[in-house]
């Protein structure tokens, strides 16, 4: 087994790997599956992995949406790459990002942004808890919150759009459900999206 980059294992371990934990899927947190499997990193992130990379192409909005009302957001989960429309159409971003680690925990469909979290904080849930009794009952808002410094919560239960203190898990497969971005694109998409920007994750 590779050994943890971290020399403290027990709250640096976890932050390394937890930062997409919150969104895993219901189905997903309740499986019996091996622990080193729903965590965000499953091997030494300073090994080379292939495709650890976003795959930045542009877009157009209309194969995807009816309209760009209360703006748009696309997130291409095979190429690792958020898009995102003003409802004007004035503005159009692309942000490289992170994407779940296996197709089963990946869910693909329409949602909507829900909420809007300032100062994300972070709760395992119990089936988190039984895998892993080291990780922590609660980390706040900070540089230790596996959530990075904001959120975007999406109308599916555990799904979010969200930044990460740690920025090797951009542009490759690692979490559980959740959709990463660095935390400066994070607070950039969350200063231009709305409750009721409309999201597909294709």
């Amino acid at each position: 087994m590779t050994q943890s980059p971290f020399k403290n294992a027990s709250r640096r371990g976890f932050l390394a790997g937890a930062a997409a934990t919150l969104a895993a899927p219901a189905i997903a947190q309740s499986s019996n599956v091996n622990s080193a499997n729903t965590t965000e990193v499953e091997r030494d992130v300073t090994q080379s992995v292939r495709r650890n990379i976003a795959s930045f192409r542009s877009l157009s909005w209309e194969p995807y949406f009816d309209n760009t009302r209360n703006g748009a957001v696309l997130v291409d989960i095979d190429s690792r790459v958020v898009h995102y429309w003003s409802e004007d159409r004035s503005i159009y971003k692309l942000y490289p990002s992170s994407v779940p680690l296996t197709e089963e925990l990946t869910r693909r469909g329409r949602t909507q942004v829900t909420f809007k979290d300032p100062e994300p904080d972070w709760r395992p849930t119990p089936s988190m808890k039984q895998r892993n009794p080291e990780w922590p009952d609660y980390i706040g808002p900070g540089p230790d919150n596996p959530l990075g410094t904001r959120a975007l919560h999406l109308s599916w239960t555990y799904y979010r759009i969200h930044g990460t203190h740690d920025t090797r898990k951009i542009g490759r497969r690692s979490s559980n459900g959740c959709i990463g971005l660095y935390n400066q694109h994070i607070e950039e998409l969350y200063e231009m999206a709305q409750v009721g920007t409309q999201v597909l994750l294709i």
